[in-house]
């Protein structure tokens, strides 16, 4: 031991205490700036439809920012202990009502894009300003207390280390706790809150002796004001997302969820209730059964005869398994569906749309990701030769994580589920709104080595819709009702029969497919239509 520890007892309790609190309040809001980042990027999927430039965007704002925080916060170093809560109580407030204002400015205007870009800026400049002012304050207790033997790399060590415990933290309790129980603007809210109640514990226990009695307690009752705010805001957030969320949907909101997957809603009026998945709509009882019963019974037809067993991957409504449960000979389904919130609504709210077809005992509901589920061997949930038909019935593949159930490895899996002489078939959307997207699908299908049938309906809500019947092999199945389908209200032998014609303004291509490297239908779905 030194001579210079011994004659400083100094690195003292006190200065210990300084320290460990400090960087306590450091991994706190290091905690906070990436729940921040992570609500940015989550309400981009969730208003705009998220995407990697979106995402590559955000991320690159946010880290410019950091930069450009750090170094506007140069000439305040000399005050660092006054900046450094006047920085977390404009962090806290404005990172605790990003959400709100967001989710706002989108419904009531339809500008949500500009706050976006304005949120990341000041949020990554605050943020960025941070680790300057820390620094700055550590060093300052270290020579107030003679502490020689900590140099100014351990001072950066420690406060690194505090600084990616508190990422890793936040990280982890976004996706978990706030977002699943919290929501977007509650989940913000509360974020914000800890990061005054941060830099109040700061103010309170580690600046009384540097800053003056008047400055304390104007950096008091600023963030006490502030506090009061997001306090606010998380009582009476219900009440404005209820108003805004409203504002985007023409019918009555009788259901909503927000699950670690997805915003659910459904809308009532009359007799018309739809389901929307982050803003797009999924189905309307007014016409739903013309694409429910064109996606079902065509797999059921052809060349399967008699098909037993059925393998549905998404179509978490229960109105495929309703059809199904409708064909004779039809004795068991799998329905697989990765969000379980879909799977209780199904089982609620959409009871009467589905007929209760989820609870039904030839009914076997799996919660897992489609691939994931088609990895696995499942013996106790696969028939030992196969599935007599796979339904594919997906949300469009408008985002990566989606565009990677509509790749050629993706359908390759589905292969190895499927009996030798079965058919799968896949919702494509539509051939006239999204004509590339619907054809690299099929493109796509037939490279991972099956045979393809498109073909296409009318459906009043959704326009021109488009399917893929396909089997493996190279003979295209045919596409033919089964012979013993019960009565149906809109498909027929010469209807199906029709839909296998396609116009010129929408004939067949041959493009590249998508694939897991490559996910080329992510991008086509972006053009809409050309």
């Amino acid at each position: 031991m030194t001579s210079v520890e011994l004659s400083a007892p100094a690195a003292t309790d006190s200065s210990r205490r300084w320290r460990s609190v400090l960087l306590a309040a450091v991994a706190a809001c290091a905690a906070c700036g990436i729940v921040y980042e992570l609500a940015l990027l989550t309400l981009s999927a969730s208003l705009n439809g998220g995407g990697v430039v979106a995402t590559s965007l955000i991320v690159a704002g946010y880290i410019a920012a950091l930069g450009a925080g750090a170094l506007a916060i140069k000439p305040l170093l000399r005050h660092a202990a006054i900046t450094f809560i006047a920085v977390e109580a404009a962090l806290g407030i404005i990172g605790g009502l990003s959400a709100a204002a967001l989710y706002v400015v989108f419904a009531f205007v339809d500008g949500s894009t500009w706050v976006l870009a304005v949120s990341t800026a000041l949020i990554g400049g605050l943020v960025g300003a941070e680790v300057p002012l820390l620094m700055t304050l550590l060093q300052q207790r270290r020579r107030a207390s003679q502490d020689l033997a900590t140099d100014a790399g351990r001072t950066l060590a420690n406060l690194n280390a505090a600084d990616y415990l508190g990422a890793l933290v936040g990280g982890l309790v976004w996706p978990f706790l706030l977002l699943p129980h919290l929501g977007m603007i509650r989940g913000a809210a509360a974020t914000g809150i800890i990061n005054l109640v941060a830099a109040a514990v700061v103010a309170m226990f580690l600046l009384r002796r540097v800053v003056s009695a008047r400055q304390l307690a104007t950096a008091l009752c600023a963030l006490a004001a502030a506090l009061g705010v997001l306090v606010t805001l998380l009582v009476r957030s219900h009440d404005i997302e209820t108003t805004s969320r409203q504002r985007l949907y023409a019918d009555p909101i009788i259901a909503y969820r927000h699950t670690a997957y997805q915003e659910i809603v459904i809308t009532r009026r009359d007799n018309d209730t739809r389901l929307y998945l982050d803003g797009g709509l999924q189905f309307s009882t007014r016409d739903e059964y013309r694409y429910t019963e064109s996606l079902v019974y065509p797999a059921l037809g052809g060349d399967v005869k008699g098909a037993r067993s059925v393998l549905v991957l998404g179509g978490g409504d229960g109105l495929a398994a309703r059809e199904l449960l409708r064909q004779p000979g039809v004795g068991k389904i799998v329905q697989v569906e990765l969000d379980p919130a879909m799977i209780e609504l199904a089982r609620t709210t959409l009871r009467d749309a589905n007929g209760g077809a989820l609870d039904n005992p030839r009914v076997a509901v799996a919660i897992d990701d489609a691939m994931r589920w088609l990895r696995a061997p499942h013996p106790e949930l696969r028939p030992p030769q196969g599935f007599d038909a796979i339904i594919i019935d997906l949300p469009d593949p408008d985002t990566p994580v989606l565009g990677r159930l509509y790749s050629t490895e993706f359908y390759s899996l589905a292969a190895h589920a499927l009996a030798p002489d079965g058919l799968v078939v896949v919702q494509a959307g539509s051939p006239f709104s999204t004509p590339t997207a619907f054809w690299r699908t099929v493109s796509t299908i037939h490279a991972a080595g099956y045979a393809v049938t498109p073909y296409h309906v009318h459906v009043p809500t959704f326009g021109d819709w488009g399917f893929a019947l396909a089997r493996r092999g190279e003979i295209p199945p045919s596409a033919t009702l089964p012979a013993d389908a019960p009565p149906l209200r809109f498909l027929n032998p010469q209807v199906l029969a029709a839909a296998t014609v396609f116009p010129g303004d929408v004939r067949p291509r041959a493009l590249d497919p998508s694939t897991l490297e490559n996910p080329r239908i992510v991008d086509d779905m972006r053009h809409g239509y050309d």
